[in-house]
């Protein structure tokens, strides 16, 4: 293994505060400011586009609720079923004990704004575009709380900016002493960038009124393509993954990596739609509000 010179030893406690026996750990914090984040982003959509507050409302409830539980059955079910698919109930009761999901957020979150926008009358496409935009700085935070939490890290490096996670049993009984890539840092700076992207596209562009779905497919492949690279600098996450090609993450970012190159391919095969002037609020199918029924 690789034994760096210089390296940043991370030996951060991932608990915010305590009270008693109850705490409140960084990673729980992360979530909640993500989800936060996405709920002001989407507020402003609604605003800048003439929608009602109530659709606003409406995003967080379903996308709260969506990704949350997307996050956790996906870490249940794709990286740990043998442990709690014998005893379903622990994926509710052990939820305190961490496991969570991106891949599975992301499911969650599609079926999450698919009743979203049934229940208020909103072209599917309509939100998918919205939401990339929160996502990408989500999750980016959201890496930053499994740096607090010292997982998810990458394998032996001697490069300056290695880092020595000496709260890991992983990395005391795998890699110490030497460092090992922050692979957490690498995907929340990539995911910042996407978000930078998507909100030129958005403010800048108007691609999302513009060329429905581009946003949503740029998005797409901008945080799934990340993580397919840098997993190949990850340790496994699972011992099943040992010795296989693809890991896991791989594996369930290829389909949407494939779904996004579709979602720009169908944005760029329609024509552009030029009226500037026209609010979502007076197409078609979208419910006017109170002010425009008077």
């Amino acid at each position: 293994m690789a034994q760096s010179f210089l390296s940043v030893v991370w030996d951060i406690d991932p608990v915010f505060f305590s009270i008693g026996s109850f705490e409140i750990r960084y990673y729980g914090v992360m979530w909640a400011l993500a989800i936060l984040i996405g709920a002001k982003f989407f507020d402003n959509f609604c605003k800048r586009e003439g929608l009602p507050q109530r659709v606003s409302e409406s995003v967080f409830v379903y996308g709260t609720l969506a990704t949350i539980l997307g996050a956790r059955l996906g870490h249940c079910l794709f990286y740990d079923p043998m442990e709690y698919l014998p005893q379903p109930l622990t994926i509710i009761t052990g939820f305190r004990d961490g496991g969570m999901a991106s891949h599975g957020a992301a499911c969650g979150l599609l079926i999450g704004l698919w009743l979203f926008s049934r229940k208020n009358k909103l072209p599917y496409v309509w939100s998918l575009d919205r939401i990339m935009i929160p996502v990408g700085i989500g999750g980016a935070i959201v890496r930053l709380g499994n740096l607090f939490n010292s997982e998810i890290f990458g394998r032996a490096t001697d490069l300056s900016w290695g880092f020595e996670f000496v709260r890991s049993h992983k990395w005391v009984a795998e890699y110490a002493p030497s460092a090992v890539h922050p692979t957490q840092i690498y995907e929340a700076l990539c995911y910042l960038v996407t978000f930078l992207i998507l909100c030129w596209l958005y403010y800048k562009k108007d691609m999302g009124r513009r060329r429905p779905g581009v946003i949503f497919g740029v998005g797409l492949i901008g945080v799934f393509f990340t993580r397919f690279f840098i997993e190949f600098i990850k340790t496994e996450q699972e011992a099943f993954e040992v010795g296989w090609v693809l890991d896991m993450g791989q594996w369930l970012s290829i389909p949407f990596v494939i779904l996004g190159i579709w979602m720009i391919w169908y944005g760029f095969s329609r024509p552009a739609v030029e009226q500037k002037t026209v609010k979502l609020s007076e197409v078609k199918n979208i419910p006017p509000t109170k002010k425009q029924k008077k």
